[in-house]
């Protein structure tokens, strides 16, 4: 259990305040680390033989997965590859691994049980098994082929650095694929340039009066969104929800009104500008109908009009050039969604470091 904090700056604070430094040291291990040579072999031959690459993993970190996949294959992409790259919950996973294939998986501290079920029936069908977390001294380490250590713990239980951690991982496998290893001092940057807590606050406050959450992104901005529903209902203790972009469209809504907080993600890794853009304000003004406050978090680059339909704020972050545009994408939105909630988590005066469970019974519930 975290160290109670009677207010901020929370570990939640402290974590997200280290995390571009971090991103730097992870990058810096990492690129220099024999594991991840081993890996991106791995996944290279994989692709040559047309055999399945599946990322898993449970909760924060199978949103890290999912962001692994679209780095994985984005890269995979740019080689003239086959693209058999999937994102799977550890769970459904345990119950059938595909043959050959290569399992990445994502377990901050490697004790997770789902994960490590998932890894071990992989080995019980020839899968070559990774895992990305903390350290190799963890039970996850044990069943893993090759481990991809961040050596950065996170001390708050509603991660940040959890989170960012395997995507800096996803990051160097991408550049390790194609041959173009990333910056690490690029990375530390694209992190620095979405810092500012202030369209935070000004998020927060225009979310005073609300009972509730919906998420919505696009392609690798879904997985930022679900990340961002999970830090609200752990962090907050309010309901959320994501969808995808075009789902919400479809029924959703009816449950929305006034009291239903809306952020919308729109860094667009994939380039789909004008499609993915399109939708996005489609969403925004179904939203405005239904009086319901609305922010979004996107790459700068993206929608030059139309702001004003996000009545809690548009939160523009730079994107770097000097980085794939996949990785720079990803990366933009991990601080913005991770001051959000920890400005909602002070707004309504939650400590958000225990997620809940210095209550008896969620404790309780955990652990049920």
């Amino acid at each position: 259990m975290p160290l109670p904090r009677g207010g901020p700056p929370y570990l939640m604070t402290e974590m997200i305040g280290a995390e571009p430094a971090l991103a730097g040291r992870i990058a810096e291990r990492l690129q220099a680390d024999p594991a991840l040579t081993a890996v991106t072999a791995a996944l290279r031959t994989a692709a040559r033989d047309g055999s399945p690459i599946v990322t898993t993993g449970c909760g924060t970190s199978q949103h890290a997965a999912m962001a692994i996949a679209d780095l994985v294959a984005d890269a995979l992409d740019r080689l003239g590859l086959a693209r058999n790259v999937t994102a799977v919950q550890a769970f459904e996973l345990s119950r059938r691994v595909p043959p050959r294939s290569v399992v990445i998986a994502v377990s901050h501290e490697g004790g997770t049980e789902a994960t490590n079920t998932a890894l071990a029936t992989a080995r019980g069908v020839s899968a070559t098994t990774v895992l990305v977390t903390v350290s190799d001294r963890s039970p996850g380490a044990a069943l893993a082929d090759h481990v991809l250590c961040t050596e950065e713990q996170d001390q708050s239980w509603c991660h940040t650095v959890g989170y960012l951690s395997p995507l800096i991982a996803g990051a160097c496998l991408q550049g390790a694929l194609i041959a173009s290893p990333p910056d690490p001092g690029a990375l530390q940057d694209q992190l620095a340039a979405a810092a500012d807590p202030g369209p935070a606050e000004r998020a927060a406050a225009a979310f005073a009066n609300v009972e509730r959450f919906v998420t919505v992104g696009s392609g690798a901005d879904f997985a930022a969104a679900r990340e961002l529903a999970l830090k609200i209902e752990e962090g907050t203790h309010l309901p959320a929800v994501a969808h995808e972009l075009e789902t919400i469209r479809h029924g959703h809504l009816a449950a929305a009104n006034e009291r239903t907080g809306l952020v919308v993600f729109l860094t667009d890794p994939e380039n789909r500008g004008e499609a993915v853009e399109e939708r996005a304000f489609t969403v925004l003004r179904a939203g405005a109908a239904l009086g319901m406050p609305a922010a979004v978090i996107a790459a700068a680059d993206r929608a030059a009009s139309g702001h004003d339909l996000a009545t809690a704020g548009w939160n523009a972050i730079a994107i770097d050039p000097t980085l794939p545009r996949a990785v720079s994408a990803i990366l933009a939105s991990v601080i913005p969604l991770q001051l959000l909630t920890e400005r909602l988590a002070r707004a309504r005066g939650v400590n958000p470091d225990p997620i809940g469970r210095d209550d008896p019974r969620q404790a309780a519930a955990a652990s049920a």
